[in-house]
């Protein structure tokens, strides 16, 4: 055996070691006790996949000068994403973490463009009878790389509030997003038979316009079922880049993330009572959000110390946190609220809805982070049926999620939407730092609600006046 057999045999070892690794990854991901653990597996399986790569590179480059620029430059790019890596995962807050997420996908589905691009211009030691698969990975690799760059920016704009997050309702939207699919298909066996050029610039051209449309149509409500969403077309392009580059470890890491994905989005469609298809059709059948003109009457206000006495009395507390809490970094008091009650004897719970946040297990992530107990953080469909019997809800930069126009008003554009029914409560206290709608655009009845009174102000600091006033 040559020593770039060796290599070969040698890589091929570590990339099924790295993709157990990503299988135990997933694995640890799916449990708060575990989830470190997760992390840990992933990192250690990534690294093994870059070692054996550049030891494979190393090998094949031993002697031939021109070999030996492609690793250098290996090298270079290795670094300079290590470098920029750790610097954003050291300035970044958790509030901004999703739409770094989004943005990291654009850099995938980019990655996959180029790599098809490559496919397409450098076709040396493809044999003659798979030129036509060939043909066909280039042209689906670039069209789903395409897709999810564009989507992904649209994504990291809505999500750092640099676009409004309302849906783009172009005429005839629908008909533009299945007449973009049916001419890719027609441009694939085209590109497939006669792989000329301007094919391929056509349809990058035709997959960035439709990855835009796609996420632009979808409106703020449905916003984390995207993001996961988008997380799964990187896999996808990840996938079809493995096939242009002939990596398994690719192909097995991007099917992984790309089903993966696919799946957390259909679970996230079936807790917010929305079309899986629908959403990843660019919204298809959703319409946006009329402004709310009807009058509501007057709201009631309440100041720290009278929330204090209110808790002190209570016998039982749900929170019910938001993205709100995530903005104000209210976490680390909202855990002292909730320590300080329980050690009074009150009894203190978190109810938490399946998209809370701009992100899937966002607001667990930030309790977590400030040390609140895992067995006190339940879920909506945990919570749901105990807020009737509830003394007080705590509505923490929550809006959407805990809007009973969702379950009361067959015209909302949430209708169906499964929510926290913290109205049921005996006593509502919404800390907030206004009146406006949330995320989706749709105003909330919540908020005139007899049992209901407005806390408003930032959420940390009217938290902290709450535990001075304890």
């Amino acid at each position: 055996m040559t020593a770039i057999d060796i290599a070969s045999a040698v890589a091929t070892a570590a990339y099924v070691v790295a993709g157990l690794l990503f299988i135990m990854s997933l694995a640890g991901l799916s449990k708060h006790e575990s989830a470190r653990l997760g992390v840990t597996y992933g990192i250690t399986g990534m690294t093994i996949a870059l070692l054996a790569t550049v030891w494979l590179v190393v090998v094949g480059a031993w002697g031939q000068p021109q070999a030996t620029l492609g690793f250098t430059l290996l090298v270079v790019a290795v670094l300079v994403g290590a470098v920029i890596g750790l610097w954003r995962a050291r300035v970044v807050e958790m509030t901004a973490m999703p739409q770094l997420i989004a943005l990291f996908h654009s850099f995938v589905g980019l990655a996959a463009v180029l790599v098809g691009w490559n496919g397409a211009l450098y076709t040396v030691g493809v044999p003659p009878n798979l030129e036509g698969i060939h043909h066909a990975e280039v042209f689906i690799g670039v069209f789903i790389g395409a897709v999810t760059f564009t989507g992904s920016i649209v994504a990291f704009l809505k999500l750092s509030a640099r676009i409004s997050s309302r849906p783009l309702m172009l005429p005839g939207k629908n008909i533009l997003n299945v007449g973009a699919l049916v001419v890719f298909v027609a441009l694939t066996v085209w590109y497939v038979i006669t792989p000329e050029l301007w094919l391929l610039i056509v349809v990058t051209i035709l997959a960035l316009a439709l990855g835009w449309h796609l996420v632009a149509s979808i409106g703020g409500g449905d916003m984390p079922v995207v993001v996961s969403m988008l997380n799964s077309y990187s896999g996808w392009a990840a996938a079809a880049a493995g096939f242009l580059l002939n990596n398994d470890l690719l192909i097995v890491t991007g099917a992984l993330v790309g089903s993966s994905g696919a799946y957390l989005s259909y679970i996230m469609c079936k807790a917010m009572n929305r079309s899986f298809l629908s959403v990843i059709a660019g919204g298809f059948g959703i319409e946006a959000p009329k402004k709310d003109d009807e009058d509501h009457g007057e709201h009631r206000e309440i100041d720290a110390e009278s929330a204090a006495e209110m808790l002190a009395g209570a016998s039982s507390v749900v929170i019910t946190p938001g993205y709100g809490m995530a903005v104000a970094q209210a976490q680390y008091p909202v855990a002292e609220l909730a320590k300080q009650l329980r050690e009074r004897g009150v009894d203190v719970r978190f109810g938490i809805h399946p998209v809370a946040g701009r992100l899937p297990g966002h607001m667990n992530v930030l309790l977590a982070e400030a040390k609140v107990p895992y067995d006190i953080v339940l879920e909506m469909d945990e919570i749901n049926d105990d807020l009737a019997s509830t003394s007080v809800v705590l509505v923490i930069g929550a809006n959407d999620t805990v809007n009973p126009a969702a379950a009361e008003d067959p015209g909302s554009p949430i209708a169906g939407m499964p929510v926290l029914r913290v109205w049921e409560a005996e006593n509502v206290i919404v800390f907030k730092r206004s009146m406006a709608s949330g995320y989706a655009g749709v105003a909330n009845p919540l908020f005139w609600r007899e049992n209901t009174q407005m806390l408003f102000g930032d959420a940390k600091d009217r938290v902290e006046d709450i535990l001075k006033a304890l």
